[in-house]
């Protein structure tokens, strides 16, 4: 990823001419000037005193403020805007608005969104002096926060020196951009209007630095050549660090054009196209199809995209193709079975590896049979299940829409999607702090509305892209304030809250009768019109379900087929209605229960 050359804008503030002909700019004008060149058209945030003056130069600048309910939402905000737009921007102020963020930047260091967190901090006078101020722990100490931040971010600055604070700058952004991870970035109060060097602006690019050819790179091409020409059971995985690593392309065109039999991760499904024959989607191991778990584990090659082998992205480490028929690209290395080969530029080599193939050598294979799909056992009284909702419901996908599922008993069943092509989706993956989802659906959905990224390009679809974002309701209570925001920024976005009283997820890893896995029953449908919207539109925008004949009813309507704005559907279910892995947990315990009974 790289910039554009810096053009001022009408509406900047105007560079200065020095005694030296050198050219300055205040400091906070470069550093939002960067953001934008970076492709960043908004920042999330909170205002408090200590970053006031920075947020000053934030509009001005042409980016625009997206205000969030709190530091955590906006870190969160950040997060989603990163995954969709390639980077993400959030400004807090000292102490406690970036502790309040620092969950949400772990969590984007955990899952590679490339965030930059801007704190303001107070003025340089008053942190050489160790004066005691607020939001401080009053013991003159000031750099505690920022070693707090440096286990969570991979590049760091201080912004206390004109001389410096330029390439500072610069620098910081960098690694996000290689690392696809967060950095952070302090701006003492008095230095955001400190006049700094310009010229990096017009003549240095932030990009990601080329990687040197190696003199073995040769060999290592012409050994997964060789691999590929003589495979006979072969299978492509395709994993959700493929994003990160800037690859997505070059995993289309190979899906393509071998043919091959392809999966995903639950951190991967969304990144290839699941309408093309050889696209199986998620890959569930034991929880799958029969024909396709034994053809997965006879395979005498997998080729590996962007592995992340979380327990919680391979269901218990079941998902993970034995290593050593595999093939895996990962960061700056390839590992072909026990042997890495480090020091590669994964994009240049797998470019180099579609342009050296002969696609007449590809081994031609038919994959096992895909399961079908019917709804034939389902009547219109039957009331809504876990294990039927997910696929009745995906009709409404079309390209160019965002697909989120939260950590609980959704993030479980939309694996199970069939999406369109050119349809993002991100679910919970390893971090898992619930609540998550919805203010990262803000994010993802502004991103959406900004670049148009995934509007459809066929003549198909109905304009831009919407978000659907599937959430339960105790996970909603964490994070629901930004729904306020999401109607403010006039977002298009299909909230399905599945409201099972609680949290099921947890009731199904531990405690499925214990009061700490309950919650306080909501209104949702009240939520439309208290958190800003009109109260006409928000009557007509709210929908609920608890049979499939209502559910399709909802469906079926004008506002959610061709509406726009936040709309709201909540679907009814049993509280220990799950599926899959936590089927298996639930029914461990419900065993257990009943032995005890006795």
């Amino acid at each position: 990823m790289s910039i554009n050359c810096y053009q001022p804008q009408q509406h900047s503030a105007t560079m200065t001419q020095n005694s030296t002909s050198e050219r300055t700019i205040k400091l906070a004008d470069y550093l939002f000037a960067r953001l934008g060149q970076l492709g960043i058209q908004s920042v999330f945030g909170v205002p408090g005193d200590y970053n006031l003056r920075l947020l000053d130069f934030v509009e001005p600048s042409g980016l625009n403020w997206i205000g969030t309910c709190n530091e955590l939402n906006g870190a969160y905000a950040a997060d989603g805007y990163a995954r969709i737009n390639g980077l993400g921007a959030l400004i807090t102020t000292f102490g406690v608005g970036e502790l309040s963020a620092i969950n949400g930047i772990a969590g984007a260091y955990a899952e590679k969104a490339p965030v930059i967190h801007i704190v303001g901090t107070p003025s340089r006078a008053l942190q050489d002096s160790r004066t005691l101020v607020h939001h401080t722990f009053a013991d003159g100490e000031y750099r505690r926060f920022a070693a707090m931040h440096a286990q969570v971010t991979v590049a760091q600055a201080n912004l206390i020196d004109p001389r410096t604070a330029a390439e500072q700058i610069d620098s910081t952004l960098q690694q996000a951009l290689i690392h696809s991870r967060p950095v952070y970035l302090q701006v003492p109060d008095d230095m955001v209007d400190v006049m700094i060097p310009a010229s990096n602006l017009e003549a240095k690019k932030i990009q990601v630095p080329p990687t040197p050819r190696l003199k073995y790179e040769t060999s290592i091409l012409t050994t997964v050549l060789e691999r590929i020409y003589s495979a006979q059971r072969p299978l492509i995985f395709v994993d959700g660090e493929s994003r990160a690593l800037d690859i997505l392309p070059q995993v289309d065109e190979l899906v393509k054009i071998t043919g091959w039999p392809t999966w995903t991760s639950t951190f991967g499904k969304g990144l290839v196209n699941e309408q093309l024959d050889n696209v199986y989607g998620f890959y569930a191991a034991n929880y799958g199809s029969e024909p396709e778990t034994a053809y997965f584990d006879s395979a005498d090659l997998v080729i590996v995209l962007g592995p992340h082998y979380s327990n919680t992205n391979t269901l218990g480490y079941t998902t993970i193709p034995k290593q050593e028929v595999s093939i895996s690209f990962s960061g700056t290395a390839i590992q072909i079975g026990k042997d890495t080969h480090r020091d590669y530029s994964i994009q240049q080599f797998l470019t180099q590896l579609l342009e050296s193939l002969d696609s007449t050598r590809i081994p031609k294979i038919t994959g096992p049979p895909k399961p079908q799909v019917d709804f034939n056992h389902i009547t219109k009284s039957d009331a809504i299940t876990q294990d039927d909702f997910y696929r009745f419901v995906d009709r409404l996908f079309r390209e160019g829409d965002i697909v989120a599922t939260e950590t609980g008993t959704a993030s479980y069943g939309g694996r199970t999607f069939r999406l369109p092509p050119r349809t993002r989706m991100f679910g919970a993956v390893t971090w898992l702090s619930i609540g998550y989802m919805l203010p990262a659906c803000l994010g993802a959905a502004l991103a959406q509305q900004e670049t148009n990224k995934y509007k459809p390009v066929n003549g198909t679809g109905q304009g831009k892209g919407r978000l659907f974002l599937f959430i339960g309701d105790g996970s909603l209570q964490m994070t629901v304030q930004e729904i306020s925001t999401m109607i403010r920024e006039k977002l298009d976005i299909v909230l399905f809250i599945i409201n099972n009283a609680g949290y099921t997820i947890e009731r199904a890893i531990h405690g499925r009768k214990q009061a700490y896995n309950d919650i306080a029953p909501w209104r949702h449908l009240q939520a439309l019109s208290f958190f800003g919207g009109d109260e006409e539109e928000a009557a007509r925008n709210n929908f609920s379900a608890r049979t499939f004949g209502e559910l399709e009813e909802v469906l079926q309507s004008e506002r959610i087929q061709q509406g726009s704005g936040l709309r709201i559907i909540e679907v009814f279910m049993g509280r220990e209605d799950c599926q899959g892995l936590l089927r298996t947990l639930m029914n461990t315990q419900i065993a257990q229960d009943a032995q005890q009974l006795r």
